[in-house]
């Protein structure tokens, strides 16, 4: 790759931390998406970023389709370039944007999928060991259910940053945004019990401060959750897979269901905009279609 690219790339990223204050996991996403549109430059002869223009921005953009990329990729991928070239402008790296008139394509309008109230006491049932990989496991599973964090903001959780008390928890959203979540009696007592009988086990003699840690005792990765979320529905009769983010849909589907209202959703969930959280009520409405399809005499 042109040490021109790398070091522009580098510039980039280091605003990305500092200004926008962007997770780690979200710059990973931004650093592929560049890697990858370099790549194509250097194929297409461009050796520097001044001479990419709209042309190589549609081509680049027939190549992903042709690679089915998904709707929902490709989007990131135009949005990630066109931020970067959004930034170099500013810079007076570059003169114009070549992704600056590129339409994201429309998304596949899915639903998200979530867990019903009994898919979820399955979970809860397989996880009731007492080895501390079970107390850690299954305190895990309370708090994803009970708060509807995100997994990145469950590894960076911190002993300080909870209160068994007030059962109430610090969360490090995206951006370094920080809200209190309240989580109930039964993610309490799964946290106690882990902490009284599982984490020091765990912990051995390393002085790891985040809350859930693994084997080695080291804080827990997110990919660490994924492998105990996936090996617990196996342990189920669900046929369905799993993904870590179904139990924040699933969170924000029961609690819709129950009658709790949108605005207090979104708080909850850490969205910035309302329009993320809306998804869910489309969520509620087709499982109450389903529900009078399945039930009605008459429908």
């Amino acid at each position: 790759m042109q040490s021109a690219f790398v070091e522009a790339k580098q510039q980039f990223v280091q605003y990305l931390q500092t200004e926008k204050n962007f997770s780690s996991l979200t710059i990973e996403h931004y650093i592929h998406d560049l890697d990858y549109f370099f790549t194509f430059l250097n194929k297409e002869g461009v050796r520097d970023l001044k001479d990419a223009d709209e042309i190589h921005a549609k081509l680049y953009l027939v190549q992903l389709h042709q690679e089915k990329y998904s709707r929902a990729s490709v989007s990131r991928k135009i949005s990630s370039l066109r931020s970067f070239f959004s930034y170099l402008q500013r810079e007076e790296a570059v003169s114009s944007n070549p992704l600056a008139y590129i339409l994201h394509p429309k998304k596949e309008g899915r639903l998200p999928h979530f867990f019903y109230e009994n898919e979820m006491e399955q979970l809860f049932l397989v996880c009731n060991g007492t080895k501390p990989l079970d107390l850690r496991n299954k305190a895990i599973l309370e708090l994803l259910y009970a708060t509807g964090i995100r997994v990145s903001e469950c590894t960076s959780i911190q002993l300080k940053d909870i209160d068994l008390v007030m059962s109430t928890l610090l969360v490090k959203g995206k951006g370094k945004k920080e809200r209190y979540v309240p989580f109930g009696d039964f993610a309490g007592e799964a946290i106690r019990v882990y902490l009284e009988k599982g984490r020091l086990q765990l912990l051995k003699n390393g002085q790891s401060q985040a809350l859930f840690i693994n084997n080695r005792g080291e804080a827990i990765t997110p990919r660490g959750i994924r492998h105990m979320l996936t090996s617990l529905v196996k342990k189920t009769s669900m046929t369905s897979s799993i993904h870590p983010h179904m139990l924040r849909h699933t969170f924000a589907t029961h609690l819709l269901n129950n009658g709790a209202d949108l605005r207090t959703v979104q708080e909850l969930l850490g969205h910035a905009h309302l329009s993320s959280t809306q998804l869910y009520t489309h969520v509620t409405k087709e499982h109450l279609k389903k529900t009078y399809n399945s039930f009605h005499p008459r429908a």
